[in-house]
C-alpha cells in the first residue's frame, strides 16, 4: 500500500495514472483532496499470477482483430470472471485492513481503478475501467478491489488497447481507495474550453449530489464559462434527479425537490473560485486539466485530475504576444502528423518561418493581420484558395480584441501578388525551368554517391540550398501566379459576360507539362502492358492481397509469360514517379519505389476498368474538350457588344493559363525527387549507425531532427530516451486533427461557409472543378485499400499527388481538405472530374456505398439515399 502523501510522478508504474495524479494533487497548497491510499500494481500482478488460464486467454486475445467484436466480448467476459474470483493475497488483504483501520474501517470509501496506461499526458483512457462509490467494510472493499482489477478487461478497454496497438500484458492495474465525501453539488472543471480549445477559457459543469451522473453522461448539468476571473456565460439546466449515497452501500438515483431543480448548483463567485483552483492545478501539471470536484458546504474538494488529451497543442513562440497560426498541412493537402526528421527537412526547405505543434507545421500570420493592407492581401489570397481559412481569419479579426492593429507598412508574411504581369506567355520558359531542374537532380544523384558520416550530412544541408534555388527560382512564382490569375480572370469575366460559371475548369483540361496528371495516365499505359497476361495479373493480385514488402515480387515476374515486359513497365514507371507516396512532403514516408505493392491495387483497377489505349484517349478527350470550349466561348463573346475586344482578351488569358497551369505541379515533383535521394542516403547512414551501436533501429533517425542527426553522426552518440519519447509523442499526435487556424490562446478555428444556397441536408464545400455527377460514394482513407469501379465518386480526407492514379477511374471527387489551387483540385479540373473539396467531416457524414450527387460548379454534395 502507498498513501497519497507518499505518491509523486515517479510512482506511475506502481499506482497507475489516477493514483499518481491524486498523489500530485494532494501536494498542491490550497487544494483539498480526500485522504486515501493505493493498492499497488504488484498486488494485482501477484493475484493474477495465481489465476487459472490467464496466460492462455491473453495469448488468444493478442491475436484478435479490432473488428472481431464477438471474440473480444467473449474473452473479456472470461478474463473478468476469472479475476473477480481470484483471492486477494493474504498479506495484501492485511495491509488494506490496516490502512482502513488507520482511517476508520467503518467509514465509506470510493474504490477506483487506476491503470498504468490511464490518465497519462498523451492518453487519458477515460472511462475505460470501473469505479465504485460508498463502499464500507473490509470484505466489501476487498471485493471491489477485485472488481477493479477485473475491469482492466472490460470490452471497451480491451477494444481501445487493440485499436491503439497496446500490449494487454504491459498494462497493469492499481486500485485507489479514497475516503468518500458526500457533496451538495459536484461536477467537472475543464481548465481549457473543450469545444474551442481556448486555454484562457475554463468550463465548469455542475449538478446536485454526487458527480457520477454528470461524469457518466446520465444527466445534463449547469454550464459556466469563465474567463479572466469572470463568468462570461451561464446555462442553468433543469436537474430533476441526482445520484446520492445509498444506505445499503453504493449509490442510488433520487429525485430533486421541485424547488431546487432549476436553481443553479453554484454561484458565480463559487464558479470563479473553482476555476482559480483549477488554474493552480493546471500550473502544477503543466497542461490543461479535466478535474472532478465536489462542493461540501462552501469548500471544494478535488477527487481527480487528468490531462485533456484531445486538445491540439499550441506552438511555442517564446513570447507573450498574440499569434495567429495557419495550418501548413491544409495548404499542402497533408494534415497527418509528421516525424521530427520530416518536420525539420521541410523547415529547411521553405523560406518561411514555421512553428511546430502536434507533429504539424504552422505559419504565424498575426503580423500581416495587424495592418489593413496586409490583412486585405492575406485574407483575399487565402480566401480565394480556401474560404474556410478566410472565414476563420475573419472571425479572429472581427472580434477586435486579439490582433493589435499597426500602421500600414510592408506587411510581413503576405504572399506576393501582382508578379504575374512581369512574365511573358512563353512556353520556352517552362521547358527551360524543367530542364534545369532535371539537370540539377541528376547532379545530386551523381555527387551524393559514396558519401557518409559528417561529409554526407554537410552535403545534404548544402544541397537543400540548391533545392531552394531551383524551387524558388525568381521566375517560378510569377509563372504559377500567372496561371492562377488567368484562371481567376477567365472565371470572373466569362461569368459576367456569358453567365457561365467556372469556365477555366474545362479550358485547363490536358494542359502540357503537368507531371502529376501525366503520372495518372502513365499508369494506364502500364496497365496496357499487364492486361494481356493472366498469370501476371494473378501474381500482382496476390502481391496486393498480401501487402508484400519490398520489390522482390517484380523479379518474380520474369518467370511468367509476359512478366518481363510487365516488370520493365512497372520499373520504368517507378523510375519516373517512384518518389511519390501519400504524405510525400514528409521525407520519412515510405515511397512507391520502396514499397511498390502499394500501387498494385490501383494498377489492377486500371487493368479491370479500362480498354487498351485509355491513357492516350483520356488526354485527347480532355484536349478536345478544352479546344471546343475555347472556340465556343470566343464565338459567343464576338456576338456581344465590344465582342472582338473581349474575345481577344479572353484568348490571351486562355493561352496564358494553358501555358503555365501545368507547371504548377512541377516544383513539388522536383522537391520530392530530391527528398528520395536524401532519404536513401540517410538510410544507408542509419544502417552504419545501427551497425556501430549508435542507433537501436534503422528508423530511429526519423525521430531526430536534421540538426540532431548531424550531431549524432559527428559524435557517435544518440539519446535513446529522446527517441523513445519522440516515438510515443508521435503516436499521440496521429490521433489529433489539426485546425485550419490556431491562436496562441489555443483556440482552434475551422471556419464556416455561411451560405444557404443549397438543398436541405446537403453538405457545403468549395467548388473546384465544374460539373455535376451522381454515383456511388467510395469512402477511402488508404489508397492501397481502394476498390474502385468506373463511375464511383471518391470521398477521402485529402488527396496529394500520389492519389492521382485513382482519378482516372472515378467520376467525381469529394475531400475534407483542399482549396482551389491544391493538387487534388488542379488534377480534377485537368481530368474533367466534378469536385467539391473542404467538405467538413465528409468521410463520416457520407457512408461508403451511399449514392450521392456532386455539384462541382456550385460547391455542395447531396446525399441521395
Amino acid at each position: 500500500m502507498i498513501g497519497f502523501e507518499q505518491i509523486d510522478s515517479t510512482n506511475v508504474a506502481a499506482v497507475g495514472g489516477k493514483g499518481v495524479n491524486l498523489g500530485e494533487l494532494a501536494r498542491i497548497d490550497g487544494v483539498r483532496v480526500p485522504d486515501g491510499f493505493c493498492v499497488t500494481t504488484d498486488a494485482f500482478r501477484r493475484a493474477v499470477a495465481a489465476a487459472p488460464s490467464i496466460d492462455a486467454r491473453l495469448d488468444r486475445l493478442a491475436r484478435v482483430e479490432p473488428d472481431d467484436h464477438e471474440a473480444i466480448r467473449t474473452l473479456s467476459e472470461e478474463l473478468r470472471r476469472v479475476i473477480e474470483d481470484v483471492a486477494v493475497p493474504g498479506e495484501v488483504a492485511a495491509e488494506i485492513g490496516e490502512a482502513l483501520a488507520a482511517r476508520g474501517e467503518g467509514e465509506p470509501y470510493a474504490v477506483r481503478s487506476s491503470a498504468t496506461a490511464e490518465d497519462l499526458p498523451t492518453a487519458s483512457f477515460a472511462g475505460q475501467q470501473d469505479s465504485y462509490l460508498n463502499i464500507a467494510g473490509l470484505p466489501e472493499v476487498l471485493r471491489h478491489v477485485r472488481r477493479c482489477w477485473a475491469s482492466l478487461f472490460t470490452e471497451r478497454a480491451v477494444t481501445y488497447r487493440i485499436r491503439n496497438g497496446i500490449d494487454h500484458r504491459r498494462v497493469l492495474m492499481a486500485v485507489v481507495v479514497q475516503r468518500m465525501v458526500f457533496p451538495d453539488a459536484a461536477g467537472i472543471l475543464f481548465t481549457a474550453d473543450p469545444v474551442s480549445s481556448n486555454r484562457k477559457v475554463a468550463t465548469v459543469e455542475a449538478g446536485w449530489g454526487l458527480g457520477e451522473a454528470l461524469v457518466s453522461g446520465l444527466m445534463t448539468g449547469d454550464v459556466y464559462t469563465v474567463r479572466d476571473d469572470r463568468v462570461v456565460s451561464r446555462s442553468v439546466a433543469a436537474k430533476p434527479r441526482l445520484v446520492q449515497a445509498s444506505p445499503d452501500g453504493g449509490t442510488e438515483d433520487a429525485p430533486v425537490e421541485p424547488g431546487r431543480q432549476e436553481q443553479p448548483a453554484l454561484t458565480d463567485e463559487q464558479a470563479v473560485r473553482l476555476v482559480r483552483l483549477g488554474r493552480r492545478v493546471e500550473a502544477h501539471f503543466g497542461r490543461p486539466q479535466d478535474i472532478e470536484w465536489c462542493l461540501v458546504g462552501d469548500e471544494f474538494h478535488l477527487v481527480q485530475s487528468r490531462p485533456i488529451t484531445t486538445l491540439f497543442p499550441v506552438p511555442e513562440a517564446g513570447d507573450q504576444e498574440n499569434h495567429v497560426y495557419v495550418s501548413v498541412g491544409h495548404q499542402q493537402m497533408m494534415t497527418d502528423a509528421m516525424k521530427p526528421l520530416g518536420l525539420s527537412v521541410w523547415q529547411l526547405t521553405t523560406p518561411r518561418p514555421m512553428y511546430e505543434a502536434g507533429g504539424r507545421l504552422f505559419v504565424d500570420v498575426a503580423p500581416a493581420l495587424a495592418t489593413a493592407a496586409g490583412r486585405a492581401t492575406l485574407i483575399g489570397t487565402l480566401g480565394k484558395s480556401d474560404p474556410l481559412i478566410r472565414d476563420a481569419l475573419q472571425t479572429v479579426v472581427d472580434r477586435g480584441d486579439f490582433v493589435r492593429p499597426r500602421p500600414d507598412e510592408a506587411p510581413a508574411g503576405v504572399p506576393a501578388t501582382g508578379q504575374a504581369a512581369e512574365i511573358e506567355t512563353d512556353p520556352a520558359v517552362v521547358t527551360e525551368l524543367i530542364r534545369r531542374g532535371q539537370e540539377s537532380l541528376a547532379a545530386l544523384r551523381r555527387d551524393i554517391e559514396g558519401l557518409s558520416g559528417p561529409e554526407l550530412l554537410d552535403f545534404i544541408r548544402a544541397d537543400i540550398g540548391e533545392l531552394r534555388r531551383v524551387l524558388f527560382d525568381p521566375r517560378t512564382l510569377p509563372m504559377i501566379m500567372a496561371g492562377m490569375e488567368a484562371a481567376w480572370w477567365l472565371n470572373d469575366h466569362i461569368e459576367e459576360w456569358l453567365g457561365e460559371k467556372n469556365v477555366a475548369d474545362v479550358l485547363t483540361q490536358s494542359v502540357p507539362h503537368n507531371v502529376t496528371s501525366e503520372m495518372g495516365l502513365a499508369l494506364l499505359d502500364v496497365a496496357d502492358v499487364v492486361r494481356p497476361h493472366p498469370e501476371v495479373v494473378a501474381h500482382l493480385q496476390r502481391v496486393a492481397d498480401e501487402g508484400r514488402e519490398g520489390d522482390g515480387f517484380l523479379d518474380e515476374l520474369a518467370a511468367l509469360p509476359g512478366g518481363a515486359e510487365a516488370r520493365d513497365a512497372i520499373r520504368a514507371f517507378l523510375g519516373t514517379y517512384g518518389m511519390r507516396c501519400t504524405g510525400e512532403i514528409d521525407i520519412t514516408r515510405t515511397r512507391w519505389s520502396e514499397q511498390p505493392a502499394t500501387l498494385m491495387p490501383t494498377l489492377l483497377t486500371n487493368v479491370r476498368n479500362f480498354e487498351p489505349g485509355a491513357g492516350k484517349r483520356h488526354f485527347e478527350q480532355g484536349l478536345q474538350a478544352a479546344r471546343h470550349k475555347e472556340q465556343d466561348v470566343l464565338t459567343r463573346l464576338r456576338a456581344l457588344p465590344g465582342g472582338e475586344r473581349k474575345a481577344e482578351e479572353t484568348k490571351r488569358m486562355i493561352d496564358r493559363v494553358r501555358t503555365f497551369a501545368g507547371y504548377r505541379e512541377y516544383p513539388k515533383y522536383g522537391m520530392v525527387s530530391r527528398y528520395l535521394v536524401y532519404k536513401q542516403a540517410l538510410l544507408r547512414e542509419a544502417d552504419r549507425l545501427v551497425g556501430a551501436g549508435v542507433l537501436s533501429r534503422r528508423d530511429d533517425l526519423f525521430f531526430l531532427r536534421f540538426e540532431e542527426l548531424e550531431e549524432v553522426v559527428r559524435t557517435g552518440r544518440a539519446d535513446a530516451a529522446l527517441v523513445r519519447e519522440r516515438r510515443e509523442a508521435f503516436r499521440s499526435y496521429e490521433a489529433l486533427t489539426p485546425p485550419r487556424v490556431l491562436t496562441s490562446d489555443g483556440e482552434a478555428l475551422n471556419g464556416q461557409y455561411r451560405r444557404d444556397d443549397f438543398p436541405p441536408g446537403a453538405l457545403a464545400g468549395l467548388a473546384v472543378s465544374a460539373g455535376t455527377v451522381e454515383g456511388r460514394a467510395r469512402v477511402v482513407t488508404d489508397m492501397a485499400q481502394a476498390d474502385l469501379a468506373a463511375g464511383d465518386i471518391l470521398v477521402t480526407p485529402y488527396t496529394d499527388p500520389s492519389w492521382t492514379p485513382l482519378f482516372v477511374t472515378v467520376a467525381g471527387l469529394v475531400t475534407e481538405v483542399g482549396g482551389l489551387m491544391t493538387h487534388g483540385a488542379v488534377i480534377a479540373r485537368e481530368y474533367g472530374l466534378p469536385a467539391v473539396v473542404g467538405v467538413q467531416q465528409a468521410t463520416r457524414l457520407i457512408r461508403d456505398g451511399q449514392r450521392i450527387r456532386v455539384h462541382g460548379t456550385d460547391g455542395y454534395v447531396e446525399l441521395l439515399d
